[in-house]
C-alpha cells in the first residue's frame, strides 16, 4: 500500500449485503412478458451493479423501460426483509474496524430509500460515516463521482482509502477516483473479472480486511 489505510468504502449489493436473490426475483417479476424467452439470472449477473434503469432498458430491449421500475420496486420492497442479509462476518468486521478508528462508508447505485432500509435491517447503518446513493450524484459508478463524493465528505486521502466492491464498475470508479480497488471473491461475476478490472486484492473472506489494514485477526 502506498500509505496506511484509514478509510474503507463499500459497495452495498453483492458486497456487504447479500441481495442477489432479491434483485433477481424483482427483475424477473418486472420483466415478465417483456424480456425475451429464456431470459434469466445468467443474463442478469454481468450487468448487476449498474443503475437500475440502465439494466431495465438493456434486459427489456426497450429504449425507455422506466415504466417497469415501479413494478420492480414494489416487488423489491415486498420481499426485502425476508431476503436481505449481510454476507458472513460483515457485521463483526465492520464493528471492529469502526472501534479501531477507521472511517467507513457506502457507495452504491441504489436509491436512498432501499439503501437505508437494507443497512438498518442488518445493523450496519450506524457504523457508516458516509452514505452515497444514486440520489446523491449526477454520474453513478463507473464514473468516479460517487467515490470522490464519499471521500470528500470524510476528508479522506484517496491513496489511504479502500473501495471494496463486487463488480467492474466498483473497480473502475475506485481507480478513477484515486482510491485502492478491492474485490470480493463472493461476487456473482467472478474473481477473475475483478482482477481484470484492476482489483489490487480480492477478499476471500471479509476478515481478510484485518491483515490488509494492519490489524491482528480477531480471536476465534
Amino acid at each position: 500500500m502506498t500509505r496506511k489505510i484509514k478509510t474503507l468504502l463499500f459497495d452495498l449489493d453483492g458486497t456487504i449485503l447479500d441481495t442477489n436473490e432479491l434483485i433477481i426475483r424483482s427483475f424477473l417479476h418486472a420483466l415478465q412478458g417483456v424480456a425475451p424467452e429464456g431470459f434469466g439470472r445468467e443474463q442478469m449477473i454481468p450487468h448487476m451493479g449498474l443503475p437500475l434503469l440502465d439494466q431495465m432498458n438493456f434486459f427489456s430491449g426497450l429504449a425507455d423501460a422506466s415504466h417497469l421500475i415501479p413494478i420492480y420496486r414494489e416487488m423489491n420492497l415486498r420481499l426485502h426483509d425476508d431476503l436481505v442479509k449481510p454476507f458472513p462476518h460483515t457485521l463483526e468486521v465492520l464493528q471492529r474496524l469502526k472501534q479501531e478508528g477507521f472511517q467507513l462508508g457506502v457507495v452504491t447505485t441504489k436509491i436512498r430509500l432501499t439503501t437505508d432500509k437494507g443497512l438498518k435491517l442488518t445493523g450496519l447503518f450506524d457504523l457508516m460515516d458516509a452514505i452515497v446513493t444514486m440520489d446523491d450524484v449526477t454520474q453513478p459508478k463507473p464514473d468516479p463521482e460517487p467515490v470522490r463524493l464519499a471521500m470528500e465528505q470524510l476528508g479522506a486521502d484517496p491513496a489511504a482509502t479502500f473501495m471494496v466492491g463486487d463488480s467492474a464498475v466498483d473497480m473502475q470508479s475506485a481507480i478513477e477516483a484515486g482510491a485502492v480497488p478491492i474485490g470480493v471473491a463472493w461476487s456473482l461475476k467472478g474473481e477473475q473479472l475483478l482482477r481484470e478490472y484492476g482489483a489490487q486484492h480480492v477478499l476471500q473472506d471479509m476478515r481478510d480486511l484485518y491483515a490488509l489494514v494492519g490489524l491482528e485477526p480477531s480471536p476465534a
